[in-house]
């Protein structure tokens, strides 16, 4: 998982306004910035066949520990 300081940077790359912004939501921004779902911490059941999504691993893990998303 990215450091706060490295989405920062991912943020400012992409010209994101990251105010007030939850990690999951900046994340989510930057997903569609590069032309991705924006489906962080979204997988239903644990199910993503985003196989080559460089946040999968995270997104999985935060999915399951906030399942209401």
């Amino acid at each position: 998982m990215m450091t706060q300081k490295e989405l920062l940077r991912l943020a400012k790359q992409f010209d994101i306004p990251h105010s007030g912004l939850s990690n999951s939501e900046l994340i989510r921004k930057i997903q569609q910035s590069e032309g991705n779902f924006d489906c962080y911490a979204k997988a239903s059941e644990g199910v993503c066949d985003q196989s080559e999504c460089s946040w999968r691993d995270g997104c999985l893990q935060e999915s399951v520990q906030s399942p209401a998303l």
